[in-house]
């Protein structure tokens, strides 16, 4: 933690209060002057050296508690890592008083939200919470900072263990490109870096450690000298500091933390390296180079050098690859981490190019960065598009205590944030071409190369590096002599404490209004931030090929295509000039329509809404953008097949509705789909459907309702055309249980989707409504029966859910979940039994009671963000709702019966008519599923059977 004898902020006071042992001492009170942008804040320290942060803000009735200790991977030693990410999972497994399962529960039935989440440098605990409830969430989070281990059992441990090994298969193993980052870390950093093994660790330590490894762990780094506790939203600070004092206060101070240091990375020249990845269908082509720290004086310019190279329509990379259809892809990054930065270039190649061919457009492209230079406009646009990223991200309580956290854990300096905006506000054109020489022009790099199966001859080079450790010498991380000693208190710890008086939730008022043509407006005015966000709704979508499935993916294209040039703008000079104004424009298609998504600051609103316009009414569908986006789509469905999470969503939709329904087909099209479209079928759909009648307007934010009007009176320009949707038909009736296989040999996972097409359709107090509330207890929440038996009880998942999904036309029951494949067919067993148990006897009093506690008070948290407004008044207009819809949610929730949930159970879950999919590895589960007595039905990636030409 940085020491600072001095500090002057604009608008701040800086105060050393004396404090009576036992007591906090106040660091600093940081206050808002005017309009500048600072997260307002009170700073203090207690006595065991906890840094505590407050936030105070009445706005919400939200409260959002976070817990950051600074320990990541980058604390771990060789031949154990893993372990901070490792203990990320044991500090939700209960403390000396609070049971095992029950911080999830608790944190839930307070109707909050909960997780936690590591990365290299530290690890945090946070939840989001009712304003009534913070007490019981800071006594949460000390009882296991202080009263953990005694709870670490054994079982514990390889359960966890195992949940841990699952996360890797699903995130890492199980996925193309999966394992890349883990490659350059370790050919990148020195033997025994603390960046050169990923945060999930090897499989190899997991497997070598035992439960003492994880309590020396826990003792050497998660002392309260090594944490901050940040707090902010409706809130009291003198309230929230006394509960802090209270619950933390007498926690021992843990073993001194020092800074890490180590020596800059140097890479003298570049290092060749290749993955073969058993899961790519694409290779894929990774430089990376060493830059600079988080926070350092060169950051800014490298995150301005970046976006300049390869991000967005304007980079280098795009004008001089991916336009030309060069490359399918093609993208730069800077990523700064505590004690090193990473610049990364990657590229994938179009078919029948090899990464040789890729690195010489890259090499070619940086060259032709040094002719054309550094422009005034790519400096506006990276200002543009870094302030407005700054001020979105602070209009949430979580979003705002987040970044005091992290200011707080790596500078000591909770009001960093005018720091960084000065950073980016100074960057010039010069500082960008500096540190393009100083890091990136003749630099070395590691060069690597993930190529599938059999594809070794597209390497970019043979590999010429290998790693050696005969100069590492093992630190002393500081484990001699480490004591549990437990705090003592002088009150009941074991008793939780109570809620307060519930906080009074009021829905945001909103304004309607039916405009000419059809198109209706629904607003809502919020001036907690300077910004305005617009959804425009234009019904049509994958809707309309239901009759015609040959061109499904249409509506998909066509929003592509209008993300393109327009008749007085290019994409290029669109993007750049939104990129300046801090904004973004988006169209992308869905089910029944079209939408073009809005963010603006509201200070360049009317120039954003000149552009909206030009999006709207002028495209310029051209050739040549349509053969580039059908040929990028193509290959992206060649990807997909190399991913089982996808091809299980994708075939399980052609299993419930049938290869010849409209629900059966993705929104994006197929292969063979996109294949049939045209450009005139694109024009002919604008043409057609673009029409005022059926569109809905939504705006939130810093715009009342009369402004707003003024300004989208432009939209009576819309055509006025009827739409007519095509009748969408039943699902097909499932006539029994079976099981549908599709092989990914040696897939570490299985994954499963297990359910039917309802029919139900979306409502907001009827059947889907009470449906959802029925699947809570089975599967809609992390103490639900699924995900407590298979991930917490067996260990063989990262997480199982089940979900009443619906729409405007149709309706799904599903159970998901990626399955360690060894588990296979005993994970069935217990799925099946779960869901027939619960259809037979429906939830206990127990699940009643804690479903109706956790959906009544995350109404709370309903409504802070201006996304979350949004959804809430778009509800009311795509569906008819009235005002106060959400209201009589609540009643029913407050009054239904187990009888009433059993009975809705039965109606809409059908164990004995479920279909039953399995993506994995045929030859380890195939014979052990049909000794369970299931039919098998076997289909490739596309949803086909096996040895038929037709599909199913």
């Amino acid at each position: 933690m940085m020491k600072r004898n001095a500090l002057v902020l604009a608008g701040s006071m800086l105060l050393f209060a004396g404090a009576a042992r036992g007591q906090a001492k106040l660091v600093e009170k940081v206050t808002r002057k005017g309009t500048e942008i600072v997260i307002p804040y009170e700073k203090y320290v207690l006595p065991n050296g906890l840094t505590v942060v407050v936030h105070e803000d009445h706005s919400d009735p939200v409260v959002h508690v976070d817990v950051t200790y600074h320990v990541g991977s980058a604390r771990e030693e060789i031949g154990k890592s893993g372990f901070a990410h490792f203990f990320e999972h044991m500090m939700f497994q209960g403390s000396d008083h609070v049971g095992d399962e029950q911080h999830f529960k608790t944190v839930q039935g307070a109707g909050g939200t909960l997780n936690g989440s590591t990365n290299r440098d530290r690890t945090n605990y946070y939840q989001t919470v009712p304003s009534n409830q913070v007490e019981k969430m800071l006594w949460l989070e000390a009882d296991r900072m202080g009263f953990l281990l005694d709870a670490v059992t054994q079982k514990k441990f390889e359960v966890q263990r195992s949940t841990v090994k699952n996360e890797r298969g699903q995130n890492y193993d199980n996925r193309p490109y999966g394992l890349a980052n883990e490659t350059i870390s370790k050919n990148l950093y020195p033997y025994g870096h603390p960046y050169s093994w990923m945060t999930i660790g090897y499989l190899e330590d997991l497997n070598r450690s035992d439960v003492n490894d994880l309590k020396n762990f826990f003792l050497r780094w998660y002392g309260p000298n090594n944490a901050t506790v940040s707090i902010g939203g409706d809130v009291k600070p003198a309230e929230v500091l006394k509960m802090v004092e209270k619950y933390f206060g007498s926690i021992p101070r843990g073993p001194e933390v020092k800074p890490v240091e180590v020596p800059a990375v140097n890479i003298a020249k570049d290092r060749y390296v290749t993955h073969v990845d058993n899961y790519a269908r694409v290779p894929r082509l990774y430089m990376t180079l060493p830059t600079v720290r988080n926070y350092h004086p060169d950051a800014a310019a490298l995150d301005c050098l970046a976006e300049i190279i390869g991000q967005g329509k304007n980079s280098v990379f795009y004008q001089t690859i991916v336009k030309k259809q060069l490359a399918l892809q093609a993208s730069a990054g800077q990523f700064n981490s505590e004690l090193a930065g990473e610049f990364r270039l990657e590229i994938v190649p179009t078919p029948g190019k090899s990464l040789a061919e890729m690195e010489k457009l890259v090499r070619d492209a940086l060259a032709e960065f040094e002719k054309r230079g550094v422009t005034d406009e790519d400096i506006a646009r990276f200002k543009g598009t870094q302030e407005a990223q700054t001020i979105n991200a602070l209009q949430s309580v979580s979003g705002r205590v987040s970044l005091l956290a992290a200011y707080q854990t790596f500078t000591g300096n909770p009001n960093k944030i005018a720091d960084e905006l000065a950073d980016v506000r100074k960057v010039t054109k010069d500082d960008v071409l500096r540190v393009y020489n100083q890091y990136i022009k003749g630099k070395g790099a590691v060069v690597l190369s993930v190529v599938p199966k059999n594809g070794e001859q597209l390497v970019a080079a043979a590999p010429n590096y290998k790693i050696d450790s005969s100069n590492y010498t093992v630190p002393d991380y500081g484990y001699a002599g480490l004591k549990y000693v437990k705090a003592k208190d002088n009150f009941d710890r074991a008793k939780m404490p109570a809620a307060g008086p519930a906080p009074v939730v009021k829905a945001p008022a909103f304004w309607k209004k039916d405009l000419a043509g059809g198109l209706r407006a629904i607003g809502t005015f919020n001036d907690e931030a300077p910004t305005v966000a617009i959804s425009l709704f234009l019904p049509g979508g994958h809707l309309l090929q239901a009759k015609d499935l040959s061109k499904a993916g249409l509506a998909s294209m066509v929003a592509s295509m209008m993300n393109e040039d327009t008749k007085n703008y290019t994409a290029e000079q669109m993007s750049m000039e939104l990129q300046k104004l801090g904004a973004s424009i988006n169209v992308s298609s869905g089910l029944n329509g079209i939408t073009i998504n809005v963010q603006t600051l509201k200070q360049n609103i009317d120039p954003v809404l000149t552009l909206l316009q030009e999006r709207l009414f002028s495209p310029k569908f051209t050739e040549t953008a349509f053969s580039r986006i059908k040929n990028q789509r193509i290959q992206g469905f060649k990807q997909m097949k190399s991913q089982p999470a996808m091809v299980a969503d994708a075939v399980f939709a052609k299993v419930n509705y049938g290869p010849n329904h409209i629900l059966g087909v993705s929104e994006s099209g197929t292969e063979e789909t996109i294949n049939n479209i045209s450009l005139a079928d694109v024009e002919a759909y604008y043409n057609n459907f673009i029409s005022s009648q059926g569109a809905r307007l939504v705006v939130v934010g810093d715009i009342r309702q009369e402004e707003a009007l003024q300004k989208f009176a432009f939209l009576n320009k819309l055509p006025n055309k009827k739409i007519d949707l095509p009748k969408v038909d039943p699902a097909p009736a499932v006539d029994k249980t079976k099981v549908y296989l599709v092989d990914v040999p040696k897939g570490a996972q299985t994954e499963f989707r297990v359910g039917y097409a309802t029919g139900i359709k979306w409502d907001a107090t009827g059947d889907y409504y009470r449906a959802s509330l029925a699947n809570y207890a089975l599967g809609g929440n992390f103490n639900s029966r699924v995900n407590l038996n298979l991930r917490e009880d067996k260990g063989w998942t990262y997480g199982a859910r089940s979900t009443f999904n619906a729409n405007p036309v149709s309706g799904e029951f599903r159970f998901s979940s990626g399955i360690r494949a060894d588990a296979t067919d005993s994970a069935l067993v217990e799925v099946m039994k779960d869901i027939n148990e619960y259809v037979a006897n429906g939830p206990s009093d127990e699940e009643l009671s804690f479903m109706q506690s956790a959906m009544g008070q995350v109404e709370a948290l309903r409504y802070e963000t201006p996304a979350q407004k949004a959804q809430f008044i778009s509800r009311i207009l795509e569906y008819n709702l009235p005002a106060d819809y959400t209201v009589q949610q609540n009643k029913i929730l407050k009054t239904i019966k187990k009888d009433e949930l059993a009975r809705v159970t039965k109606q809409r879950i059908q164990p004995q008519k479920l279909n039953i999919l399995l993506v994995g590895d045929k030859a380890g589960m195939i014979d052990k599923v049909k000794k369970l007595g299931y039919e098998v039905v076997e289909l490739d990636a596309d949803g086909k059977k096996v040895g038929e030409k037709k599909e199913f």
